[in-house]
């Protein structure tokens, strides 16, 4: 994996298999994200109505991103091993049953432990990054990951609609109403989704010879792993943590109306989701180094700026800009893992997965432990110094590599 390069690979046409994968993997992500950072959402009401503390709502809202953290690394290895779209399916539906069981959940602690469970969403990133992997050629694979990246957008489904969908249906009908209604219509659509992604994709391809679990886990022991993770953090984490942390800033800094935070969060999320196919393309056209090298360059020129008291219209475009950069950066993080590590997707793109996520789930709640001590704009002083480190170590490890005259063998 680590042999100079040779010739490139040509870029060959995606099979209608392929791309069959690749369409219903992302709509499956995609809803399955709305379901994931849901809490962002309905935890405000749940909040008024329960009389939550600032740490109890910020734990209600963490909870799902750090179940879907935890399980990515073994949920990719299984993908692996027993095929993506198994795998796929399997978490979809395990992730409705939990949604539907939420949507009649009343007490705290009921929603904390079901909270655990509709977290299983956050895992489908890993199984559908080894499922297209399994379809999608080596030298496709920066923008077939992209694409399927931007199904992060879905986060832009809770912030548009869950508002609405809270006061569409008013509590006391034969159907759960107010905050209840959301995880409902959510349950319902994965069901659906489910089916259809049944019906129109093609079957797993016949299991490979398996390798030993030492085999599969082996690039575990290597720091370049544990580097692209940390990248991820930045770039996936910080927009998760950020995902969940605008709504709420919003409402208590800004005095807005629950509807107008979640489309100003939307805004912040489009360019977040909707670029990374442009990343993908990028990454495979330039080569993915020099584009995270200029992700992390457009994120600390928003970042600084965010460090101080702004106006809200500045503040809009400035996280405009930070998305822009997380947007095109998470995909060429990717397209790392897929050059370094091909065939191994599900195992390494798991872990930095899991490392991504991980950072989506612990961001959150140091921005709440820092926020009395460092106000408000505590959450972006954390992001930046985050941001910063990683591009100090990403620059000096790309440095040591070209020096060594190190590259993937199909960059």
């Amino acid at each position: 994996m680590t042999q100079p390069a040779n010739i490139p690979l040509p870029a060959l046409a995606l099979s209608a298999d392929a791309r069959r994968v690749v369409t219903w993997s992302t709509l499956g992500f995609t809803l399955m994200f709305a379901v994931w950072v849901m809490f962002s959402i309905v935890a405000l009401p749940i909040r008024k109505g329960l009389g939550l503390t600032d740490a109890q709502f910020t734990l209600l809202t963490a909870i799902p991103v750090l179940t879907g953290s935890l399980l990515r690394l073994p949920a990719g290895l299984l993908a692996d091993r027993l095929g993506g779209k198994k795998m796929f399916l399997a978490v979809t539906l395990v992730t409705a049953a939990f949604s539907l069981a939420l949507s009649f959940a009343t007490g705290y602690d009921t929603l904390l432990a079901l909270a655990l469970g509709v977290g299983l969403a956050g895992v489908s990133f890993a199984v559908g990054n080894a499922w297209i992997a399994q379809w999608v050629p080596a030298s496709r694979q920066g923008l077939a990951l992209g694409t399927f990246g931007a199904g992060n957008a879905g986060a832009s489904i809770t912030k548009l609609v869950a508002p609405l969908l809270i006061t569409l249906v008013p509590a006391g009908l034969l159907i759960p109403g107010g905050w209840h209604f959301v995880p409902f219509v959510f349950a319902l659509t994965l069901v659906l989704c489910a089916l259809l992604t049944a019906r129109l994709t093609p079957a797993d391809a016949a299991v490979r010879p398996q390798r030993t679990l030492a085999d599969w886990l082996r690039p575990l022991g290597n720091v370049q792993v544990w580097r692209f993770g940390l990248y991820y953090v930045v770039f996936f984490g910080a927009y998760v943590a950020l995902s969940l942390f605008l709504p709420k800033y919003y409402v208590d800094h800004y005095g807005l109306p629950l509807a107008e935070a979640g489309l100003l969060t939307a805004l912040f999320i489009f360019p977040a989701s909707l670029l990374r196919p442009l990343g993908g393309y990028l990454s495979d056209r330039f080569g993915p180094r020099g584009v995270t090298i200029t992700s992390f360059a457009v994120m600390l020129l928003g970042l600084l700026p965010l460090t101080h008291e702004l106006p809200l219209a500045t503040f809009l475009g400035l996280t405009t800009v930070v998305g822009v950069g997380m947007g095109v950066g998470k995909a060429s993080t990717y397209t790392l893992v897929a050059q370094w590590y091909p065939g191994q997707m599900g195992v390494v793109g798991g872990l930095v997965g899991l490392l991504g996520g991980l950072g989506g789930s612990i961001l959150p709640l140091t921005f709440a432990a820092l926020g009395p001590s460092m106000g408000a704009q505590a959450a972006f002083i954390t992001l930046l110094v985050v941001t910063f480190a990683s591009t100090v170590i990403f620059v000096g490890s790309m440095l040591r590599l070209r020096a060594l005259g190190r590259r993937p063998s199909f960059a």
